[in-house]
């Protein structure tokens, strides 16, 4: 068996993260989100605004766009807020957050996770979020103690070793 066989099978046998280990990770994350989100709001949504309408006022930005424009505005949001799960994802497995707290998602056998389940997992956790916590919650269900969307997407989130 060569090391990276060995490392790979190392990286299976790593303890699944708990629930306030995964909730401070994403306490991290989300001040991380907050300026990605501000900067959608700096970069797109302001420069729309004024082609469309002029420069802004002191109303609210959302308030002058017909629906359709919207919806395409918050779906594009949500890409953009998936997309920087889904890159962290398959480039290290580790979000800003889950690298303070030595985190990383992988599939069972210790592997990144592939694009498809890195996209259904960055769109299932805040789903999961949303309705109470219950797919959080969820993995404080024995044996697995995995969430709602590490079951359905394949995916576990380990705790990694102390460096030394």
């Amino acid at each position: 068996m060569n090391d990276s066989e060995n490392s790979i099978n190392d990286m299976s046998l790593m303890p699944t993260a708990g629930l306030l280990r995964r909730l401070a990770a994403l306490i991290y994350d989300l001040f991380l989100l907050a300026s990605m989100v501000m900067a959608y709001a700096l970069f797109v949504i302001t420069p729309l605004r004024i082609s469309l309408y002029g420069m802004p006022s002191n109303d609210d930005d959302w308030a002058g766009f017909p629906i359709f424009i919207k919806v395409l505005l918050i779906l594009g949001l949500i890409f953009v807020l998936a997309a920087y799960y889904f890159v962290c994802w398959r480039k290290q497995g580790q979000s800003m957050g889950m690298k303070a707290w030595r985190l990383k998602l992988q599939q069972s056998s210790g592997e990144l996770a592939n694009a498809s389940q890195c996209w259904s997992r960055a769109l299932l956790a805040p789903i999961s979020l949303a309705f109470f916590g219950i797919g959080f919650l969820w993995c404080l269900i024995p044996p697995n103690n995995e969430c709602l969307h590490d079951r359905l997407t394949g995916t576990k989130v380990v705790v990694l070793p102390k460096s030394k």
